[in-house]
């Protein structure tokens, strides 16, 4: 089972290139997500994660909103490789956007309050622990995967869009489908500079 798991981790890479077919049930994906979510690991078992998940029409809606907003910002001369980047995003079949819930976070610091500047720290550790939960698990059903981060632009059009509560804070977008190229190579920094280990 360990094998398992570190190849899951292994394969866990930022896939690019994806497309609109399916991989496996839109349930199977829901299960995914709610598996990671009830698990993943929270300060104080806070839970203040929160996900919202967009399929089909739903999912390109939230590309197309975030290529209009980019426009605005993006001058018109530059704007193409952006454009061609919101399309391939787009170009998948779903996308998970994960929100921590700052009502819980406010709830935590003021019952923990000599912990209270730790929580949105905390708050930001648990949502990358159920961000890399998610992504894994996509990866091990043949979906690829990236994570982007394109909040606070998108944060109130997405709150409009998909009627997520105002204490909902966005903290990334993570556009899934299955692959259509591999990853890039990736070069990894010596181990010896980065672990430590004492007897």
């Amino acid at each position: 089972m360990a094998a398992e798991f570190f190849s899951a981790i292994e394969n866990r890479r930022s896939i690019y290139g994806i497309s609109k077919e399916t991989v496996v049930s839109d349930e199977r994906i829901q299960e995914i997500i709610e598996f990671a979510v009830k698990h993943a690991p929270s300060a104080f078992n806070s839970q203040s994660a929160r996900a919202v998940v967009v399929l089909g029409e739903q999912h390109d809606k939230l590309w197309d909103l975030t290529k209009e907003t980019l426009r605005a910002i993006v001058p018109a001369e530059n704007f193409f490789p952006t454009e061609e980047k919101m399309a391939g995003f787009k170009s998948g079949y779903g996308t998970v956007l994960f929100f921590e819930d700052q009502h819980v976070v406010r709830e935590f610091q003021e019952k923990f309050a000599f912990y209270a500047d730790n929580f949105p720290i905390w708050s930001q550790q648990s949502s990358g622990m159920l961000q890399f939960a998610i992504w894994t698990g996509l990866e091990s059903e043949g979906f690829g995967a990236s994570l982007q981060h394109y909040n606070p632009l998108i944060d109130e059009q997405v709150k409009e869009e998909w009627d997520v509560p105002e204490n909902w804070k966005l903290i990334a977008q993570m556009p899934f489908g299955k692959p259509t190229a591999p990853p890039a190579e990736k070069q990894y920094q010596s181990l010896e500079s980065r672990v430590k280990v004492y007897k």
